[in-house]
C-alpha cells in the first residue's frame, strides 16, 4: 500500500491506454508496494517462479538468458525515459508470469532500481475488481506478445550487421545509455563484431 500520489508514475502510463478515476487509483495504490534495490541485484533468476512484475520508476536494468554454448544473451533493457515503452518498464519474465512457469531469463540492476511492485496474488485481485485495470493489462498482453515476437524475430532471422542497423533506426537512445558490452549482448555479438559493425556505418 502506498500514497495514490505516489502511484502517479504508473498512472500516467495507464492513462495512455485507459482512462482512470478516483476509485480506480486508490484500488491500485492500495495493492502494490515500492521498493529500491541497489546495484547488482537479481530481481529474478533464471529457473525460478516468477510471481512479481516490478514497474520502473528509476534506474538501469536488463533481462539476460544463457543460450546452448553458454553464452549470456541479454534479452531487454529496463529503464523509464521519454523513449520508454512498455518493454522498458515493465521488469519480469512476463512468459513464465502468465503461465506459471519457472522464469527463461534472469533480471538484474544495473544501477539503483526504485520500482512499483506488484504481486501474482495482488495483479490477480486487481484484475477481479477492477474492469479498468483489467482491460488495461489486456492491452498490456497484446503488447508484450508483440514485443516478444519482434524481438525472436529479430535474433533469429537477422544479420548482426542489420540487427545493429535495426537498433539504430528504433532504439539509438540505448546507444547512450548502456555499454558496448551490454548493447553487443543485446544483439547477441561479441563486442569486437559490434565495434567492427559500427566502424562499417
Amino acid at each position: 500500500m502506498i500514497p495514490v500520489e505516489t502511484c502517479e508514475p504508473f498512472f500516467n502510463y495507464m492513462r495512455k491506454f485507459v482512462e482512470l478515476d478516483t476509485d480506480t487509483m486508490q484500488l491500485i495504490a492500495d495493492h502494490t508496494s515500492e521498493v529500491t534495490l541497489p546495484e547488482k541485484h537479481l530481481l529474478l533468476l533464471e529457473g525460478n517462479p516468477c510471481d512479481k512484475i516490478y514497474f520502473i520508476v528509476s534506474g538501469l536494468g536488463r533481462s539476460y538468458y544463457t543460450d546452448f554454448s553458454g553464452k549470456t544473451i541479454t534479452w531487454n533493457f529496463y529503464f523509464n525515459t521519454q523513449e520508454s515503452v512498455s518493454k522498458n518498464l515493465f521488469a519480469t519474465d512476463y512468459r513464465a508470469f502468465l503461465s506459471n512457469t519457472v522464469s527463461s531469463i534472469a533480471v538484474e540492476a544495473l544501477t539503483e532500481i526504485h520500482a512499483f511492485l506488484f504481486t501474482k496474488k495482488e495483479v490477480h485481485y486487481l484484475t477481479e475488481k477492477s474492469f479498468t485495470y483489467e482491460r488495461w493489462l489486456r492491452k498490456l498482453n497484446e503488447t508484450a506478445f508483440m514485443n516478444m515476437y519482434d524481438r525472436a524475430f529479430t535474433l533469429l532471422t537477422m544479420a548482426a550487421a542489420d540487427r545493429y542497423e535495426k537498433l539504430v533506426k528504433e532504439e539509438s537512445h540505448l546507444l547512450q545509455m548502456f555499454s558496448n558490452y551490454y548493447i553487443a549482448s543485446y544483439l547477441g555479438i561479441a563486442p569486437q563484431s559490434l565495434s567492427r559493425i559500427r566502424s562499417q556505418h
